[in-house]
């Protein structure tokens, strides 16, 4: 039997992008995550190719993020930027929703809240 990569299962590399920039525009355009998008710079393209790289390998489909910009070292990449609570929870209820808006339901949704939400939690570096 083979087991299907998250990766795999959301719909391959197509499928990512549409789901990161979908986060992306969420992010700019609904109210709710006004927060979020004011301690991203103005131009969002970076945040989204980065992101898209990042998230392609650690769903378990191909290391697109090394090869260009080295290891991750995620948490160290976002130390200069406050991440408490409040960031942490409006990042993943806009990715929870970009994944629900696309239709990522079911168990692969469940195993997605769960993984984004150690990482998020894992990146906070205020104690609020």
């Amino acid at each position: 039997m083979i087991v299907k990569t998250p990766f795999d299962q959301i719909g391959g590399i197509e499928r990512l992008r549409e789901l990161v920039n979908h986060f992306y525009d969420l992010m700019e355009l609904e109210e709710e995550y006004s927060h979020l998008r004011s301690i991203h710079s103005e131009d969002l393209s970076n945040s989204r190719e980065r992101l898209y790289l990042f998230l392609a390998g650690w769903l378990g489909g191909p290391d697109l993020y090394s090869p260009v910009h080295g290891h991750p070292r995620l948490r160290a990449r976002h130390l200069p930027f406050a991440i408490g609570i409040k960031e942490r929870d409006q990042w993943l209820t806009c990715m929870f929703q970009a994944l629900d808006d696309l239709g990522i339901k079911g168990d692969l949704a469940k195993q997605l809240h769960e993984a984004f939400f150690k990482t998020g939690d894992w990146m906070r570096n205020q104690q609020d």
